[in-house]
């Protein structure tokens, strides 16, 4: 009997929903929510930039009516039933941390918190916490080194702690109505099996482990008398925190008879523990030790495995290595950028050049095609979120380098492009510096399958082709595999994440190669954007700068002559 598996995938800005073949991959229902609240589902204050929140009731909305329509179109599949859904798995953004009462319901659900900013969700890009990050990543210098060795050696502004520490100094109120806080990707599978209870609610690895300074070597999360050093408040959300998390092999209990009323689907179904949304987007591209999988969206998020067999030292500037946070059984290591897509959308969207008329990604990146690798003669720091691996800053800011009177929309588009390519290969060379091979580059996410440009410039910046995993929905396809994983094959499931990977994942047949000429060129800007780099920085105090805009007139006008000449 054919089964199926849903995957239910929390991004930044909607929910999507999927219904998947447990033996092929096949997605043969989706359908996607966009969250009511706020811009495209951010609440934000114009007072503070930094601020990015969410509406916990829009992730319940969204997973009635998201979960409804994908299982519609499902429908068109004559083998398709309800009941033949054997496992639930989910992702979402993170850190993304929610304060609930002691029952375990959000403050945002309540009348007296629902329109207060600090009660809401904390969406994974709010960067007010960035001096909190600071005083954290100071006290565990003195105090907990080995805190900050497991996830890079700074604590981020973007992490589970900064965002509390902040909320209890810029709103006390909402902190103490808080009994504890829950990330979103543990509070989803709480919700659907009925385990809001903080005393029995399920917490994952993977949220643990990356951002919120959990690592068995400690025994789960920092210790009360490291956080009362902070502030004793936070011994007591400590004292709220299980000791053990779960990895995505385990279920984080069954559907309850409510929620399968509400959705359609038979009680009792196993929910997988959650997740982030990258992770299982590295699950759904088939990640494998020495494949690096690169989620390109609205920022990046890369991921790389190791077997728990092998010793993995400690990498500065990575996110996190965490035993089992990405595949059972490994390591694993996690890097990215805070700014990806948001930078390109930014340009189209709010610079909007040529005007709102023009202003398109599909113009821009067909004129900026017909450039050739240098011959702007820009240069530019992808730093307008800060930066997130290896630096570690949410305080860096964007740059660019190189204007002139002539200077074009396309040839600006093309440098922010060509930025953040650069700034990933940072993250590759950091990763190989430290003995963690990257022998093959999978990609996915929405940049993946919309924009051909943009792969082939990282292609040729990496100088190393790049892989387009088969699903357009990788998050949303990983969650689903750990709804078969924790299925099992009695109930017609996978028995472990090999066989999932083997039978539901794969690569579009066409890759991306670095083109030699182009790779060349490219490795010359990349020692300027390296200089650049260190010294806005902070890591190379004493840079000499002084010939670096020369340099990028040289290279372009040899590009340019070379170009006239062919």
């Amino acid at each position: 009997m054919t089964t199926y598996a849903l995957g239910l995938d929390y991004g930044t800005n909607s929910v999507r929903a999927v219904v998947i073949r447990v033996d092929t991959g096949e997605e043969v229902g989706t359908a996607v929510w966009d969250y009511a609240t706020g811009d495209h589902g951010i609440l934000t204050d114009p007072r503070q930039p930094e601020l990015a929140r969410q509406h916990p009731r829009d992730y319940i909305e969204g997973l009635e009516r998201s979960v409804q329509a994908a299982m519609d179109m499902a429908r068109s599949d004559r083998e398709f039933s309800p009941q033949r859904i054997i496992g639930i798995g989910v992702d979402t953004t993170g850190s993304t941390p929610i304060p609930v009462d002691a029952r375990g319901e959000p403050l945002a659900l309540q009348p007296q918190w629902s329109s207060n900013l600090h009660a809401l969700a904390w969406l994974w890009k709010d960067h007010t916490a960035h001096e909190e990050a600071l005083e954290i990543t100071s006290r565990a210098r003195e105090l907990r080194p080995a805190y900050l060795a497991k996830c890079g050696g700074v604590y981020s502004s973007e992490w589970f702690w900064s965002k509390l520490l902040h909320c209890r100094r810029v709103a006390p109120d909402v902190f103490t109505a808080a009994y504890t806080w829950v990330e979103c990707c543990d509070w989803i599978p709480a919700l659907l099996t009925g385990r809001t209870d903080p005393s029995d609610l399920p917490r994952s690895i993977c949220a643990a482990g990356h951002k919120a300074m959990f690592h068995p070597d400690w025994g789960g999360y920092p210790d009360e008398e490291f956080l009362s050093s902070l502030d004793p408040e936070l011994a007591r959300v400590r004292r709220t925190l299980p000791d053990r998390a779960q990895t995505i092999a385990q279920a984080a209990g069954a559907l309850t008879e409510e929620w399968a009323a509400r959705l359609g689907l038979p009680a009792g179904i196993p929910v997988a523990t959650g997740a982030f949304d990258a992770h299982l987007g590295a699950v759904g591209s088939g990640i494998e030790p020495g494949t690096m999988v690169k989620i390109l969206g609205t920022s990046s998020c890369d991921l790389a495995v190791a077997p728990l067999s092998d010793s993995v030292p400690d990498i500065p500037g990575v996110c996190g290595i965490v035993p089992e946070s990405v595949l059972p059984g490994h390591h694993g290591i996690e890097a990215g950028q805070s700014a990806v897509g948001d930078i390109y959308n930014w340009f189209v969207q709010r610079i909007q050049p040529g005007g709102p008329e023009l202003a398109r990604h599909e113009r821009l990146s067909a004129e900026a095609s017909r450039l050739a690798p240098g011959e702007s003669g820009l240069l530019a720091l992808d730093w307008h979120n800060g930066n997130r691996t290896v630096l570690v800053d949410p305080r860096l800011t964007g740059l660019v380098l190189g204007l002139t009177l002539q200077t074009t929309p396309a040839e600006l588009y093309r440098a922010w492009i060509e930025s953040t390519a650069m700034g990933a290969r940072v993250i590759v060379e950091r990763l190989e510096e430290y003995r963690v091979p990257v022998r093959r580059v999978v990609v996915c996410g929405g940049i993946s399958v919309r924009n051909r440009l943009v792969l082939q410039i990282y292609a040729d910046v990496l100088g190393r082709p790049l892989e387009v995993a088969r699903s357009t929905q990788t998050c949303a396809l990983g969650a689903a595999m750990a709804g078969a994983v924790v299925a099992g094959p009695s109930r017609g499931g996978h028995p472990d994440f090999a066989s999932a990977v083997r039978a539901m994942t794969g690569v579009l047949p066409e890759s991306f190669r670095p083109q030699r000429d182009a790779a060349a060129v490219y490795s010359e800007l990349y020692s300027l954007y390296r200089r650049l780099h260190d010294a806005f920085g902070g890591t190379d105090r004493v840079a000499d700068l002084s010939d670096l805009m020369k340099s990028l007139l040289r290279i372009r006008d040899r590009v340019r002559i070379m170009r006239t000449t062919q």
